[in-house]
């Protein structure tokens, strides 16, 4: 593993525009489960699958139960950014980042100090009302009851995408942009199975392309390095 960390390091002291790509792999370590571990929030069981219960429809039919659902287990409101957050942030700091694009909507790329960050699936720090679109803190959700509601009766929603919702446009385009103008790629913590955010990295033609991931991905083969560990053994022997 030395040896990859070796390569790792030398990819990125070499890379000029580098671009990274995060998942839920990422905010493990934030103490945030993911959602395909064997304690992530697709093996516990629930009245409804959670890809039910995160899905457009039931917010539309059962919100209540969503809402239940949600705060209970997708808000972590006390995690912090961890050294993978962290040393992406000084690589923008330092000029050498073109951004990064993630999955995660736990808002701790921001969090880090990561300005530059393009969030595919919207992040729980932002709640409008569906009737006037005031803007709530994300505290008005943990501490509500049942439906939240804005002061003019409307029900406020999360800024997250949900199953069977389409992705913001501009946060898309800015995404792709960013990945064909790098050189270097870096794709942390996820599975590459989810769609169409994991289809992004069909438009990088850099120079080398990193997966780090702890299970195997669609796009191992095609990856110039592949290192599949931990990130706690990984990402503290790295820096900008």
């Amino acid at each position: 593993m030395s040896d990859k960390i070796q390569q790792l390091q030398s990819i990125l002291d070499n890379g000029k525009r580098i671009v990274f790509f995060t998942g839920a792999g990422v905010s493990t370590d934030s103490g945030i489960p993911d959602f395909r571990s064997q304690d992530g929030l697709y093996n516990q069981e629930y009245d409804y699958p959670p890809e039910t219960i995160i899905s457009h429809t039931f917010f539309e039919r059962r919100p209540e139960e969503f809402y239940r659902f949600y705060r209970n287990k997708m808000l972590f409101l006390d995690a912090k950014p961890n050294y993978t957050h962290k040393l992406i942030a000084d690589f923008e700091k330092a000029g050498r980042s073109l951004g990064v694009i993630t999955q995660n909507i736990d808002g701790l790329h921001t969090a880090a100090g990561s300005t530059k960050v393009f969030e595919l699936h919207g992040s729980v720090l932002r709640n409008y009302c569906m009737r006037c679109g005031k803007f709530h803190d994300v505290r008005k959700i943990k501490n509500s009851t049942g439906i939240p509601r804005c002061d003019c009766g409307g029900i406020i929603k999360p800024d997250v995408v949900l199953y069977e919702e389409g992705l913001d446009s501009n946060v898309l385009n800015g995404a792709v942009d960013a990945i064909m103008c790098a050189d270097v790629m870096v794709v942390l913590g996820t599975s590459l199975i989810v769609y169409p955010a994991a289809g992004l990295i069909r438009y990088f033609h850099g120079d080398k392309l990193v997966l780090i991931n702890r299970d195997v991905t669609p796009y191992d083969s095609s990856a110039d390095l592949l290192v599949q560990d931990s990130f706690s053994n990984i990402i503290p022997k790295l820096h900008v």
